[in-house]
């Protein structure tokens, strides 16, 4: 898989924060309420930002495993980390944080899901979680996922997966056209094999459910205002390039898309959040 820039892994941090489903967060810090330490293994961590998201809920003393491919953005994690919590010390190759009440140990793993899947797994965490992943991966590469989570018993916390659906306020003629073209290019390979894209948590939570566990779904929609306009422009620009790489609208109709776009007053930009455990 392709990793993203830490630009823009920055730039939608605080919108992804803000659109996190406080329902099914609570219910991943209810089920480990009881005690005082959890292990989890955080899929994708790009820059840390599921980190940053969840560790409120979760108890005071936690172990994280933050896995990427892309090496450039395990150190931007690292550094990324060490500067957010209240007091950070060097332990070795882990980092250990303080922020409000919790402690926090960080390690840090290079590797690739295609291929390590099963060796990842194996570490056998308490949690399982990633942020904005799943709709990268193909429906083989999910059923191959859940039947590792489901044979070992390990429940899975994954928030942000887009589910296809967008609104842009103002509208524009081109909308539709846009819409299905970037659809097409979700469901293209991002390292995975061909992508379920918008198809990824009803095809997690059919496969979690097949196996007799139970499974919580939340909306988690980005709400985006004027008031964001860098991100908004970012994602827009990002939108129009994946459409361009497809061939089926023309450039001089995405050009007008996008000019549009940039100043839109309000973005909605559906995703789920799903929490699977064992029963």
């Amino acid at each position: 898989m392709s990793g993203f820039s830490p630009d823009w892994l920055a730039l939608r941090e605080p919108a992804d924060h803000a659109a996190r489903n406080p329902q099914v967060l609570a219910a991943v810090g209810s089920t480990f309420a009881g005690r005082q330490s959890l292990s989890v293994v955080d899929l994708g961590c790009g820059a840390g930002s599921n980190l940053r998201g969840s560790y409120s809920a979760l108890p005071v003393r936690q172990h994280w495993t933050l896995v990427d491919a892309d090496s450039r953005l395990l150190s931007v994690a690292r550094r990324k980390l060490t500067e957010w919590a209240d007091e950070a010390q060097e332990q070795g190759e882990e980092i250990v944080l303080h922020k409000d009440d919790k402690t926090l140990t960080v390690d840090f793993r290079q590797a690739d899901l295609t291929k390590e899947l099963e060796w990842v797994l194996g570490w056998q965490p308490d949690l399982v979680t990633a942020a904005a992943l799943f709709d990268l991966a193909s429906a083989r590469w999910l059923e191959r996922f859940v039947a590792s989570l489901v044979s070992m018993r390990l429940p899975l916390y994954t928030v942000l997966t887009y589910d296809g659906r967008e609104s842009w306020e103002p509208t524009h003629p081109e909308d539709q056209r846009m819409l299905t073209a970037f659809h097409h290019h979700q469901r293209t390979d991002k390292g995975f094999g061909p992508a379920a894209g918008p198809d990824a948590t009803e095809a997690l939570a059919q496969a979690f459910r097949k196996a007799g566990t139970a499974v919580t779904v939340g909306e988690s929609p980005w709400q985006l205002e004027a008031s964001q306009p860098d991100l908004i422009r970012e994602l827009a620009a990002g939108i129009a390039a994946a459409v361009g790489e497809t061939g089926h609208v023309a450039s001089e109709a995405i050009a007008a898309w996008l000019e549009a776009k940039r100043g839109a007053v309000s973005v909605r930009i559906g995703h789920q959040d799903l929490w699977a455990r064992p029963v």
